[in-house]
C-alpha cells in the first residue's frame, strides 16, 4: 500500500493510485519531507506518473484513489488532469478541498467536474493516519 511507504519514510501516510480500466497507471506516496518538495503529495505523484505512462496530461476515463481527501492544490490538480473519478477514505476538515471546506473538483464554472465518492474504506484510512500522529506525539514525548 502506497500509504505504508509514506509512513515507513516517515512521512504522512497518504497513498494515491490512478487506474484506467483495470490497470493500475500511476502511484505515489507523499514525499515532502524526502523531496524537500511541499509539492509532493501522493496525488500529484501519481498524477504524474500516471501522465508518463499514458503519454499525455490528459487522464480520461480515470479514476484516482487516494487515502485522504484532496488539499486544494491536489483537487486543482485533478480537474486540470481531467481525472473521471475520485474515491477517497477519509475527510480532511482542516485542508479538504472536496467536501469539508470547499468543493473545487465540482466547482460552478470550470470546464471539467470530477466524480467523487468518499468514505470507501474510511475506518482503515483513519486508523493509518491516527496512528502515524499518535506514534510522531509519543516520539516527540520522549525526545523532547
Amino acid at each position: 500500500m502506497e500509504a505504508q511507504k509514506a509512513a515507513l519514510l516517515g512521512e504522512v501516510p497518504i497513498g494515491a493510485i490512478v487506474v484506467r480500466g483495470d490497470q493500475i497507471v500511476g502511484r505515489g506516496h507523499n514525499q515532502r519531507e524526502t523531496l524537500k518538495d511541499p509539492t509532493a503529495h501522493a496525488e500529484i505523484l501519481a498524477i504524474q506518473a500516471a501522465s508518463r505512462n499514458l503519454g499525455g496530461w490528459r487522464l480520461l476515463g480515470t479514476t484516482l484513489y487516494v487515502t485522504v481527501e484532496p488539499c486544494f492544490m491536489c483537487a486543482g490538480a485533478l480537474v486540470l488532469a481531467r481525472v473521471k473519478r475520485l474515491v477517497y477514505g477519509v475527510k480532511d476538515p482542516k485542508m479538504g478541498a472536496v467536501d469539508s471546506l470547499v468543493n473545487l473538483v465540482q466547482f460552478p464554472g470550470v470546464n471539467h467536474r470530477v466524480e467523487v465518492t468518499q468514505g470507501v474504506c474510511e475506518a482503515e484510512c483513519r486508523e493509518i493516519i491516527q496512528r502515524f500522529f499518535q506514534e510522531l506525539r509519543q516520539r516527540r514525548k520522549t525526545e523532547g
